[in-house]
Order: structure tokens, then sequence, then C-alpha cells
């Protein structure tokens, strides 16, 4: 038995964390600007090891990721990257504010949804179903199995055949003890092609796959 479920849901943000929209290559603009945090993101997630590190760098990119979402009004795809951000933060974070944390990210992942649900093929509807799943129910916090089950079904019927996508709900299945279609939405998602622009993520993310399929056998 678990003592602290808060630590033990957020230990399991911290393995498989938010979801990674892809992006189209844009030359320009905030497409450019929402890159850099992706890629930034990207780094910390997968190349820098240390917890305490991962942490501080991660404060200082949601300044930045919020700079750009304040340089960008109204717009979906930089309050989708802050979310993100802040979801990671959340992940590492001490264990008196992560709930606070994680919550912060489920706002700023809803304006973004409000703005667009289909926004990054279903980024933001994805993203809110890790958290929804991840964070602890009532009464300790908000997650919800169902709210999380709609918002991946949502994000699957934008990108189908995404990594992503298929990832998420493969490991929501697991932990809800759907192994069968679990195995099938993680197969599915090493079945995505490859992202060239986003090298570090697309083995990062695969690499997690693959661990995941090992451990349900």
């Amino acid at each position: 038995m678990v003592s602290n479920p808060v630590v033990a849901f957020f230990g399991a943000l911290a393995i498989g964390t938010m979801a990674m929209p892809a992006l189209a290559a844009d030359s320009g603009g905030m497409d450019a600007d929402v890159m850099r945090i992706n890629n930034s993101w990207a780094h910390i997630r997968y190349q820098i090891k240390d917890r305490g590190a991962q942490f501080q760098q991660l404060a200082a990119l949601e300044k930045q990721a919020h700079a750009v979402t304040l340089k960008y009004p109204g717009k979906a795809e930089p309050l989708l990257w802050e979310g993100i951000v802040v979801s990671e933060e959340a992940a590492r974070a001490s264990t008196l504010k992560q709930l606070g944390v994680a919550t912060r990210a489920r706002d700023i992942l809803a304006k973004a949804y409000a703005i667009n649900p289909k926004v990054a093929d279903g980024g933001a509807a994805m993203s809110l179903g890790v958290l929804y799943y991840k964070v602890p129910g009532w009464p300790i916090g908000f997650g919800s199995t169902s709210k999380a089950r709609t918002y991946f079904q949502q994000a699957l019927t934008q990108d189908p055949k995404g990594l992503d996508n298929n990832f998420f709900y493969g490991d929501f299945l697991a932990q809800e003890g759907d192994k069968v279609h679990a195995r099938q939405y993680l197969q599915r998602a090493l079945q995505a092609p490859t992202n060239p622009d986003r090298p570090v993520w697309d083995a990062g993310r695969r690499t997690e796959v693959r661990a995941l399929l090992a451990k349900l056998g």
C-alpha cells in the first residue's frame, strides 16, 4: 500500500509526463518561438538527469514560455506549450507544491483548449487527459479517469496515428488494467513516423514506449 497517493501519482507523472503535440515546420514568428520552447523542454526532459537541475531549468523555461504567450495573445499554441512546461515542473516540484503546480498547468491548458480544441493535432486535449489521470481524484486533487478518457479519445480522433496520442492512451489503459488494448496502442505508437525536426523528443518518447511494453510483458 502506498502511504501518500500524491507522491505515488506524481511519481508516475515524472516517468512519462506531458504530451508533445506535433508542430508543422514554419520559418518565422510564433511557430519558431514555440519550437524553441519545445526543443528546450526536450533537452531538459531527456538530456538533463539531475532532478534539481531539471526543476531549476524548467522554472526558467516557464518564464520564457509565458513571455511567448504574452507575445501572441489569444493564440492556443503558446498557451499549450506553457502548460506543458508547467506540467513538467509539477512532476519535479516538492510534494507540498505538486498539486498546486499541476492545477496551474491544467488551467493554462484549459485556456488553450478553449481557444482551439484541435490545436496541435489534439495536443491540448491529450495534455489535459494526462493530467486528469495522473493527478489524484477527490478529495485530494482534481483527477478524473472519465475526463481523461474523453480527452484522450478526442485527441486520437484528431491524430489516430500519432506517437504521443497512442503512447499516453496506452499508458492510461495499462493503469486501468486493460493490458491487451494498452499493448495495441503502444505498438501503434511505435509505428508512428519518426520526426526529424524533433529528434530528442522522438527518441526519448520511443524509449518510454518500449519500456512500458516490456513492463507489460
